[in-house]
């Protein structure tokens, strides 16, 4: 997004972070700050915008702290746009703030957002939606965006991404696509995936524009066995439901890595995304394809790609990834 903005001549940026990065991008500053706690309100007043993107997913096995960020956090970050005057605000909202629904056709941003009851990312995301409904009911002068994107890849974040979802055991020269033999057969294992420049464009376009409401974000075509099978040059595998949702919970139960098993409810149950409304009133179109973008991801993985934010940053591991293991992979934030 910070990449996008920075070709707008006309636009400034205050990025907020609770680590501070080492980007030095054009017209962009930086200044520390958690949604947890800090006062947000002289960061805000002033702007034409807010675009509030901080999110946790790990540690997962600490729901206070999460939710602390996620639910609270956010909630303060409405409140500071009210207090501050700001008159717009975009919101990272997400695929999986949406109520199990069809993987045969694509809905709309009218399909409900209550997420799926197993993964607490999703019943996070539900509630935020929630929370901003009212703002939008007592606070209708202001301009709201909630762009819903499918997963989001790139290579820059595969270091980030491993961390978070694979931990420390996954060996990156292995990460290939030659070296994967299978890909699992699962119903319902149809999702969506899009670059993170093509979100960020999506969020230039919501800053920039008068846009209101909610956008899907996604990219063609749609990943499928099939279509993972036909990437990667693997063969397809009958797995039932039951068996990948053991296996996750397992090894998350024998803390071999930090993903809990709502994830994978998550995947099987959220609806594919129909993006029309984000082409005619955005003017969005992605300049990926979804498989392009996986490909990318999975390339970074073997390469240990990052960048010099602290949340991608492939030093942050340390030796031998010895600071994931101390975290007790997913109980502290890495």
């Amino acid at each position: 997004m910070l990449e996008a903005l920075a070709g707008e001549p006309h636009v400034s940026v205050l990025g907020i972070a609770r680590r501070l990065p080492e980007l030095d991008l054009p017209h962009v500053e930086w200044a520390a700050a958690d949604v947890t706690s800090s006062d947000l309100v002289p960061l805000f007043r002033g702007a034409d915008c807010v675009v509030h993107l901080a999110w946790l997913i790990q540690p997962a096995r600490d729901q206070e702290t999460v939710r602390a960020t996620n639910v609270q956090g956010s909630t303060r970050v409405f409140e500071a746009v009210a207090e501050a005057g700001v008159p717009s605000l975009v919101y990272a909202s997400s695929v999986g703030a949406y109520s199990p629904g069809p993987k045969k056709r694509f809905v709309d941003e009218s399909w409900p957002t209550e997420g799926i009851r197993t993964s607490f990312y999703s019943r996070h995301k539900a509630e935020v939606e929630r929370i901003l409904d009212a703002f939008e009911r007592d606070r209708p002068d202001t301009r709201v965006v909630r762009l819903r994107p499918g997963l989001i890849f790139k290579r820059e974040a595969a270091s980030g991404i491993r961390r978070m979802f694979a931990g420390p055991f996954l060996p990156s020269p292995l990460v290939r696509p030659e070296l994967v033999p299978f890909v699992p057969d699962t119903p319902r294992l149809r999702f969506q995936a899009v670059h993170s420049r093509d979100v960020g464009e999506a969020y230039r376009l919501a800053v920039v524009t008068d846009a209101r409401g909610a956008f899907n974000i996604a990219a063609d075509p749609v990943l499928d066995p099939a279509e993972l099978a036909l990437l990667l040059g693997a063969r397809r595998v009958p797995v039932p439901r039951g068996l990948l949702r053991g296996l996750a919970a397992a090894t998350w139960r024998l803390r071999l890595q930090p993903t809990p098993p709502g994830w994978v409810d998550l995947a099987l149950g959220v609806p594919l995304l129909d993006t029309s409304r984000a082409r005619s009133e955005l003017g969005w179109e992605p300049r990926y394809g979804a498989g392009e973008a996986l490909l990318e991801l999975l390339e970074g993985m073997r390469e240990r790609a990052g960048a010099p934010t602290p949340p991608l940053d492939p030093a942050n591991g340390g030796p031998a990834r010895a600071k994931e293991l101390v975290t007790g992979i997913g109980s502290k934030d890495a």
